[in-house]
């Protein structure tokens, strides 16, 4: 893998992934449509760095060398030199398809390119290049510098050679990478979803209040979130793409969305990020 990795989305997973790869020794490129975009993604850095900073994890001139790692641009024709890229854009085919053949384009031939998806299809994703096998699924975890999980995801055509290449990767980002096979919302959101989707349930069904199906999951399974609190910090827009993309994957009804769920996106509490979901913040 060369020193020089592509990231492509500056929000909350594109940042996260750019910070730890610069933090291990890459060159990093951050693109983004707007330049907004790329100033509110590198100030997250910012933050996230200080606050190693300030618990003396990591001096102030080791924090600036990783910024200066990396460069930001508005034009995908400035990863036409490197090795590998990853796209954090948002969860939707269509956004994530004309990517994938913009980058099949630009990028060089050997160069491998990952998805952050959470639940689409890697296999799909790899059909619309010229390189279906260097296509891969690489799913971190939400915060990226916290977690140490990377969902590594083989489409039906990804190589061995792929897969061994972006294992490796995981470990320098100071990463555990544990593979799954291409399948509707892999093995993270397939487990998660459904437990998420049933607490709103719960709610819905007036079973018991946010707070006791928050703290029966936390007390009684250790969770160190409960799924109501969990589904606020995902985002509840989020919640209901994936087991959407569940729902018309396997056709199954368990799979289908709570009415809950869907009225509070409708009404745009959306969790955290927009200071009401099942919370208010």
């Amino acid at each position: 893998m060369g020193k020089v990795i592509g990231v492509v989305g500056s929000g909350t997973m594109g940042n996260g992934i750019a910070q730890v790869a610069a933090r291990a020794g890459y060159t990093v490129i951050l693109c983004d449509v707007k330049e907004e975009f790329l100033l509110r993604g590198t100030s997250a850095i910012d933050k996230s760095l200080q606050r190693d900073v300030d618990k003396q994890r990591l001096t102030a001139e080791e924090k600036g060398k990783i910024i200066g790692q990396i460069d930001t641009t508005t034009e995908l024709e400035a990863l036409s030199g490197a090795s590998f890229v990853v796209e954090a854009v948002t969860e939707d085919l269509n956004v994530k398809t004309e990517l994938f053949k913009a980058l099949d384009r630009i990028t060089p031939p050997a160069a491998v390119l990952a998805s952050n998806t959470s639940s689409i299809s890697i296999t799909k994703l790899g059909a619309t290049t010229t390189r279906p096998d260097k296509v891969i699924g690489m799913h971190f975890m939400n915060p990226v510098p916290v977690m140490k999980l990377v969902e590594v995801i083989r489409g039906i055509a990804t190589s061995n050679e792929t897969y061994e290449k972006v294992r490796e990767l995981a470990e320098k980002l100071g990463k555990t990478a544990l593979d799954c096979n291409d399948s509707p919302g892999f093995v993270s959101n397939r487990v998660l979803m459904p437990m998420i989707n049933e607490a709103v349930f719960t709610l819905y069904e007036g079973v018991a209040t946010r707070e006791s199906i928050d703290g029966i999951m936390q007390l009684g399974m250790n969770h160190p979130m409960g799924p109501l609190q969990l589904a606020d910090f995902i985002g509840l827009d989020v919640c209901l793409a994936i087991l959407n993309v569940l729902y018309d994957g396997f056709g199954d009804p368990k799979y289908r969305a709570c009415p809950l769920l869907r009225r509070y996106v409708d009404a745009g509490w959306l969790g955290r990020k927009t200071g009401r979901g099942f919370y208010e913040y």
